[in-house]
């Protein structure tokens, strides 16, 4: 009988811990909704995730000192023009308190706007369960001041889920990171600073991966088809005072090495991998104008497949390798296009307002995402500028925003980037101190 009882404790122990974790984590859920609906301008979304409760409420204290208080029932009837302003959220350091069908969790969040500037701030959220879900009944905000802070840049590696639009920070790294390609082994590769790094995405951990000779790598690198091997985009001459940029294209060993040399001309960026590992695709400049090119993956002589007047950039295969998708500006407005993989039918696929580049296939051949610059940049794709990245079905040619707008640019999502599964992507956005 004692060993019964005991067995029952256990068991009942257990399934409360279990309930409280999964209550953890559809609370976090609903946090993390709530952020993002407001970001994304989705007022349902942010709607849903509050409810009026007679003893709720919003308390802000500022770094000045000052303190604002407001009603619940202003966050519930928020109209659609007072959201949807953009920007990213990070959360962190979440400690939960639940009881029964109430909760309070306390948080850490940088708030990053569409222009880049962040805010810290310490929040606890207040919420009960109604119907089986959680919703928000109240929060308390006290905003720290950043002011004293040097200007330096934050680079967030984060992912996408592509259906739900869910974003994850992986890290939050001082300095400039760039352009993440996603090895099916869970790291990611990224440049900074002319070198590369793997981020693990479990650990967390940053190891340089060795390049030898090659310390000024840019932000046009990847991963071969079976993934043994690394393509490198190389400035082997870097003099910013003259504006002088030779870039030529380099081959190593995934866990790094001595580099091989590829392209004899320069500059030439790499983008593209053919599915099967027998030929490069890049971006070159041959005389006066920047086309696209593909040489034999082992080197040799390059073949030249646009011709258009104005910037063709950033080729990709797709997994099939009939197609390779790229961005042209050669009807005066910067668009995702594609074309058969020896250059013929050339076929435009965005038609918007917005500079659209750097089209990346997923691994299973139903989507393209690529990035979205809010303005009209003409040939340029420049840092620190607001942009999204959007989604586009290659069978029925339906856009969907997937990110709200952030603060990014170059850098961001310049080279292939998706997940093994096709399900999220790897980007990078930015905040400026």
């Amino acid at each position: 009988m004692k060993n019964f009882k005991l067995l029952l404790a256990l068991l009942i122990s257990s399934n409360l811990l279990l309930a409280q974790g999964l209550d953890s984590f559809n609370i976090y859920k609903v946090i993390e909704k709530e952020g993002l609906s407001w970001r994304n301008g989705d007022l349902q979304g942010f709607k849903s995730c509050w409810s009026v409760r007679p003893y709720g409420g919003i308390y802000i204290s500022t770094a000045e000192g000052k303190f604002i208080e407001f009603d619940v029932a202003r966050m519930v009837n928020v109209k659609q023009e007072m959201i949807g302003s953009g920007g990213l959220s990070i959360h962190t350091n979440h400690k939960f308190k639940i009881s029964g069908n109430s909760a309070w969790v306390s948080h850490d969040q940088v708030a990053i706007d569409k222009f880049g500037k962040s805010s810290r701030s310490k929040e606890v959220r207040f919420l009960e369960k109604e119907n089986s879900q959680w919703k928000l009944i109240g929060q308390s905000v006290h905003i720290i001041d950043e002011a004293k802070k040097n200007n330096d840049t934050t680079s967030y590696i984060q992912t996408v889920d592509i259906i739900t639009g869910e974003i994850e920070t992986i890290a939050s790294l001082k300095g400039h990171y760039e352009a993440p390609n996603w090895h099916p082994d869970n790291y990611l590769i990224l440049n900074t600073y002319g070198n590369l790094i793997k981020l693990d995405l479990k650990s967390k951990r940053i190891n340089k991966i060795n390049t030898d000779f090659a310390n000024n790598c840019n932000n046009d690198h990847g991963i071969s088809p079976d993934k043994k091997s690394l393509v490198i985009s190389n400035f082997d001459t870097l003099d910013l005072a003259h504006g002088t940029y030779v870039s030529k294209i380099y081959t190593l060993p995934i866990k790094g090495g001595i580099p091989k040399l590829i392209t004899k001309n320069s500059p030439s960026f790499w983008h593209g991998w053919s599915p099967d590992g027998k030929t490069l695709a890049y971006c070159a400049q041959r005389n006066g104008n920047f086309d696209i090119y593909t040489i034999p993956a082992v080197g040799g002589e390059e073949t030249r497949l646009t011709s258009a007047d104005g910037l063709d950039d950033g080729p990709e295969y797709s997994p099939d390798g009939k197609f390779i998708y790229f961005n042209s500006y050669r009807n005066g407005h910067m668009q995702i296009w594609r074309m058969m993989a020896d250059g013929s039918r050339p076929e435009q696929l965005t038609f918007d307002e917005n500079s659209n580049w750097f089209a990346h296939p997923s691994p299973d051949n139903k989507w393209i995402v690529y990035i979205s610059y809010q303005s009209d940049e003409k040939q340029s794709h420049l840092f620190g500028r607001q942009v999204k990245l959007k989604l586009m079905d290659i069978k029925t040619r339906v856009i969907k925003d997937i990110t709200p707008v952030f603060y990014g640019g170059q850098g961001t999502i310049n080279v292939p980037s998706w997940s093994s599964d096709s399900k999220k992507v790897a980007f990078v956005s930015y905040s400026i101190n």
